[in-house]
């Protein structure tokens, strides 16, 4: 009979063992760890969970290695881990840190296209981004664009049609996120995307009789109006002021459509020979609107593009504020040039018509 209470004792202080093992484990799998400030924790593409779990025990923060490892071989978590940089927060336990290692909550970073600006300088801006995967280096801007729309062509767009056959306001200005590693390119499509939901949520709400026949004129023209407007309560006003001249076939006659039609000859100074250039662009020269966008335009250009503000002004002269002076005639808009552009002879006349 001694065996058999001594088999018995063996077997309750076995379990009694093997029952505080476990609630020892549970315990330790919802105690806190030791991180006393938040931190990025960068897991390596193709990081092992050994690998992760070592790293965290060198911190100091994982103090038990193999209760880690027997609790990531318990719930497979192994090829659940997502290559990325991750936020640690203080006092998370092991389970809150692998929930977090296995998610899609990775840091967030954040890029800018800012409207008035140029498909090249936002190419720039992303190319001085060191958390992107820069895949399009060396690419030209037709060669992204055919990336983000699948078109072939060279050729500028012909009026009517609606297809990005030229990259320039090709992408809508916006605040976008991204986890590092994400690509250049993965933000230009959404750009891409956004712009053309964009535009078209706006090209329905249209005034009716515009003299603009498809979403890309409309564009073109809310891009000039970006690019003019320095205080956005005028954004309608100057619309209204361009959408006139072209009901009346006047030529557009302005200065920002002169500056990107000069390119890198620009120097921060339009001149009086600059305007008389024959270019594509120079709409002191060329009726109607220029073959395409000049700048990056976003949702309130495009809206004012749309729906421009009725009246009778013809011309417009910045005051130097970021407002400008509306003028119905030429000869009030000399007036107005001569007040307010201090430089100019009292005898000064606008080379507008």
């Amino acid at each position: 009979m001694k065996w058999l209470k001594f088999f018995l004792g063996s077997v309750v202080l076995f379990a009694l063992l093997g029952a505080l093992a476990v609630l020892s484990y549970l315990r330790y799998l919802e105690k806190p760890l030791p991180i006393t400030e938040p931190f990025v924790y960068e897991l390596k593409k193709g990081s092992s969970s050994n690998r992760v779990i070592n790293d965290f025990h060198k911190l100091g923060i994982i103090e038990y290695e193999e209760v880690a490892k027997i609790y990531v071989r318990h719930k497979n978590l192994s090829p659940k881990l997502k290559a990325g940089e991750f936020e640690i927060q203080r006092d998370m336990t092991l389970v809150e840190l692998f929930a977090l290692l296995t998610s899609n909550q990775y840091v967030s970073y954040k890029v800018v296209l800012i409207e008035g600006s140029t498909f090249k300088e936002a190419r720039a801006v992303l190319e001085s981004d060191s958390r992107l995967q820069h895949v399009l280096v060396g690419l030209s801007d037709k060669e992204v664009l055919q990336k983000l729309t699948g078109n072939k062509s060279s050729d500028l767009p012909q009026k009517g049609d609606f297809v990005f056959t030229h990259p320039e306001g090709a992408i809508y200005p916006d605040t976008y996120f991204f986890h590092k590693g994400e690509s250049d390119l993965s933000i230009l499509k959404r750009a891409h995307q956004r712009l053309l939901k964009v535009l078209d949520e706006e090209w329905s709400k249209r005034q009716s009789k515009l003299p603009l026949a498809t979403p890309y004129e409309a564009l073109i023209l809310a891009s000039i109006v970006e690019k003019e407007t320095g205080k956005p309560s005028e954004r309608e006003e100057i619309a209204g002021v361009f959408v006139r001249r072209l009901n009346k076939k006047m030529r557009l006659q302005t200065d920002p459509t002169v500056i990107y039609g000069l390119g890198d000859r620009y120097k921060g100074n339009i001149t009086r020979k600059h305007l008389k250039e024959l270019t594509p662009y120079n709409t002191y020269r060329i009726n109607d609107l220029p073959p395409t966008p000049i700048a990056l335009a976003g949702r309130e250009a495009i809206h004012a593009a749309l729906n421009p503000k009725a009246g009778k002004t013809l011309y417009f002269v910045a005051k130097g504020d970021g407002s400008h002076v509306f003028s119905e005639t030429l000869a009030q808009h000399n007036k107005a040039v001569r007040e307010y552009q201090l430089r100019r002879r009292s005898d000064y006349k606008s080379i507008y018509n």
